[in-house]
């Protein structure tokens, strides 16, 4: 069977395990030409071909519901639920979705783009499904590095407690999430994996009769049997954690030996109650390079198939946002002992990987579990820490009562780095930094600003970890403006404090963070017409410059603001409320992300769908002030 031809995964029933081989061959070479050509995350999918042919064997999906914890695994899912033929938009404008979503597949029974919510949404529609009389399949597949999650213990815990709610939780252990997973129960499986019963019973024995001459390369069926029962007794007990928590453990089975995993699965739904199935599997199985570098591989640009290596890029670029932060941490950390870096294992993504291998003893990765990471630097603080928590904005929402309730209202002085603010491009709505400018504006107690480019970042830094309370700063996505870095001697800015980029009579353009450089283009495209604008660099959205921003509306008389971020009680919004607190009632432009979701595709893609390029914003503006600048208007709009 050619997977092009495939409609319906239950189409896969019935095939043979030499047939289902050559069903995942297919899917690797699709997964792996896909994301070689347009990028996307390699090495999860890689890792689950064999889990998720042998799981979809005994389920009926017309019917049964499979929650994916982090949609970025469910790559060979897509491959076999009718998208074969369109993967290779993967994760391009008005293409395949890179996580699941409920709107592209009936198939897709919950979407999710961040980590540990699977067995919550599979517990819920088994409760569901009870309630209403009904008689389906209800299943988790949540990986190793997920369980570091509270939300995943919680729904243990809950799932725990109901004992005649069949559900059945795939954990499938990798001994990674995006880098190595951290914590007790990570230690607790990885002495599994690695114990001499595990070793030998999947590996030397069954090597050992395969080669004997009358066995022709083959295992038995009822050695596998054998060797699945003499696991469970002779491998240290890691199932009495699972099974002490209501759960009935069965496991680990080998996630590349399909007939294995096939016996297992039909085993569990056997069962009444939770199960939890420990599936042990290889991250970037089947690809070298991925398998060498479970890090690296996780995710990458396109890259060349045949050397592993991703395409140069067509021209320099400044180095990453990132990146400068970490260099910036680093060097703070060897002047001064008591500041900590904290990941929320994404110590690559955020440039705390730098700090990781120059100052081990100053960096603290708490595993996926971003609000533990919020209250263990609070109680740092406490007791004289300067600790800083960098998080993706868009993770750092999941730990939104720990800003309020053990930061902001204790006035600690924390240092938070929200990395990926603003729209992040081809992960989709799950994962777009949109919304921390409107949900950090209300805490209290809070100073919240943004860089315009490299060096203000580094300041900005300083800025924060001399400061007497809580503190953010939100970086972009991607490279820098260009601006060379200070070595060092960094001086700290004034809170509350903007700056004054260009002057001119007849607009005050107000940009906020990585809205600063388009704003300075807006305002050349307006200076061709004749049109001279006023350009101020907020640099803290809380306290806002009332002192720069109040005088400069009512001189001028026209307002626009610009942001990253979302519309509704966002920067605008503020600059908004504190002119009308001074009773300067000034026609207003706010120009920033409208109440909707952004879809995955390139970020400039994504800007220019969203009128946020400097010629759209150049036209926006002649179109709300068009009556103001008369004759001095160009007939033609700038972004045509």
């Amino acid at each position: 069977m050619h997977l092009s031809e495939l409609s319906h995964p239950n189409e896969l029933h019935g095939l043979s395990s030499s047939e289902l081989e050559d069903v995942a061959r297919q899917i690797r070479e699709k997964h792996l030409k896909t994301v070689s050509t347009s990028g996307g995350h390699l090495g999860p999918g890689l890792g689950v071909v064999e889990l998720t042919l042998a799981l979809y064997q005994t389920l009926d999906l017309d019917h049964d519901r499979v929650v994916w914890d982090v949609g970025h695994q469910a790559y060979p899912h897509k491959l076999i639920t009718g998208r074969f033929n369109e993967f290779h938009t993967l994760r391009q404008k008005d293409g395949v979705a890179g996580y699941l979503k409920r709107s592209e597949s009936s198939f897709d029974h919950f979407g999710a783009g961040h980590a540990s919510t699977s067995i919550s949404a599979a517990l819920g529609m088994a409760i569901a499904r009870d309630r209403q009389g009904q008689n389906h399949k209800c299943v988790a597949v949540i990986g190793d590095g997920a369980l570091t999650g509270g939300m995943a213990l919680e729904a243990i815990n809950h799932a725990g407690h109901l004992p005649k709610t069949r559900l059945l939780v795939v954990l499938n252990d990798n001994d990674m999430s995006i880098s190595p997973p951290v914590g007790a129960l990570s230690n607790h499986l990885n002495r599994m994996r690695l114990s001499p019963p595990m070793q030998f019973l999947t590996g030397s024995a069954e090597e050992a009769v395969r080669h004997l001459p009358f066995m022709q390369g083959q295992v038995p069926a009822e050695l596998n049997r054998l060797k699945e029962g003499m696991k469970r007794l002779a491998v240290p007990k890691v199932g009495a954690v699972f099974e002490e928590l209501g759960f009935t453990y069965m496991g680990p089975v080998d996630g590349h030996d399909i007939g294995a995993m096939v016996r297992t699965f039909q085993e569990a739904h056997r069962s009444e109650g939770p199960v939890l199935v420990h599936v042990a599997t290889t991250k970037g199985k089947g690809y070298p390079y991925a398998e060498a570098d479970q890090v690296g591989y996780h995710a990458q640009s396109a890259f060349d198939l045949t050397t592993g290596k991703s395409f140069p890029a067509k021209k320099p670029k400044p180095p990453s946002y990132s990146k400068v932060f970490g260099q910036t941490l680093v060097k703070l950390c060897e002047q001064d002992s008591r500041i900590v870096g904290i990941t929320a294992a994404m110590a690559t993504g955020t440039g705390l990987d730098l700090l990781q291998k120059a100052v081990p003893d100053q960096y603290v990765d708490v595993g996926i579990a971003e609000q533990h990471a919020v209250t263990l630097a609070a109680g740092m603080a406490s007791d004289g820490l300067k600790p800083v928590v960098a998080i993706y904005s868009t993770f750092l929402q999941r730990a939104y009562d720990q800003l309020i309730h053990d930061v902001g209202i204790q006035k600690l002085p924390v240092t938070f780095v929200l990395d990926r603010a603003g729209i992040v491009g081809a992960d989709g709505p799950t994962h777009q930094g949109q919304y921390d400018i409107s949900y950090l504006r209300c805490v209290p107690n809070f100073t919240v600003m943004a860089p315009k480019d490299e060096a203000e970042l580094q300041r900005m830094l300083v800025t924060g970890l001399r400061h007497d309370g809580p503190i953010a700063m939100r970086i972009p996505r991607g490279s820098g403006e260009g601006v060379p870095c200070l070595e060092d001697g960094w001086e700290p800015l004034e809170i509350g404090r903007g700056e004054l980029l260009a002057e001119g009579d007849d607009l005050l353009l107000v940009a906020y963070g990585a809205m600063v450089a388009p704003a300075m283009a807006t305002a050349g495209l307006l200076q061709e017409q004749g049109i001279r604008a006023t350009v101020v660099n907020a640099r803290f959205l809380r306290p806002l410059d009332e002192a720069l921003l109040v005088p400069l509306a009512q001189r001028i008389g026209r307002v626009v603001t610009m942001e990253e971020g979302c519309l509704a009680g966002g920067f605008g919004a503020a600059v908004m409320e504190a002119l009308h607190e001074r009773d300067v009632l000034v026609p207003m432009l706010r120009l920033g992300i409208p109440d909707q979701l952004v879809d995955h595709a390139s970020p400039d893609e994504s800007k220019q769908a969203l009128g946020l390029t400097p010629p759209q914003m150049a036209d926006r503006i002649c179109e709300r002030f068009g009556s103001a600048f008369g004759d001095r208007l160009q007939r033609q709009p700038l972004s045509v």
